[in-house]
């Protein structure tokens, strides 16, 4: 059975947010807050070094998860919300995938990450933004 977390996008407003949020729900983020500047071999303006490429904030059971897209990256109210989904294993992200992109635009294919997940994201045909990530390290 897959898991489904909330997973939020602003434009360099990211780590603001999710400290209001932390002062509203209480906790601490899962991990360090990841940035741009923390990508490999990722060519990164000086001014967008501190963009959040990832932060996670535990809420009861659930996970609210965020980013900030990327420079010169189109972003209006709408496009900021994703459905990040857990799978239980990687040929259930791909056809977890395979399924919701069709007919929709892939943003980005399903491949292994520099982070040691498999990951790839997608607007499905009704406009939804969806994240498929199949955590390969136990």
């Amino acid at each position: 059975m897959a898991k489904l977390n909330p997973y939020l996008n602003f434009d360099g407003k990211t780590e603001e947010a999710f400290n209001f949020y932390k002062s509203v729900f209480g906790g601490e983020f899962m991990g360090e807050v990841s940035r741009l500047k923390d990508v490999p071999g990722m060519q990164i303006p000086e001014e967008a070094k501190e963009r959040v490429i990832h932060v996670a904030l535990p809420i009861g059971n659930d996970v609210l998860m965020g980013s900030d897209i990327m420079p010169g990256q189109p972003f209006t109210v709408g496009n900021n919300n994703y459905i990040s989904v857990f799978p239980d294993s990687r040929e259930e992200a791909d056809r977890l995938f395979a399924a919701l992109s069709e007919g929709g635009e892939v943003e980005m294919p399903m491949e292994d990450q520099f982070w040691g997940d498999y990951y790839g994201s997608l607007k499905d045909k009704y406009g939804v933004c969806w994240m498929i990530n199949y955590h390969t390290q136990k």
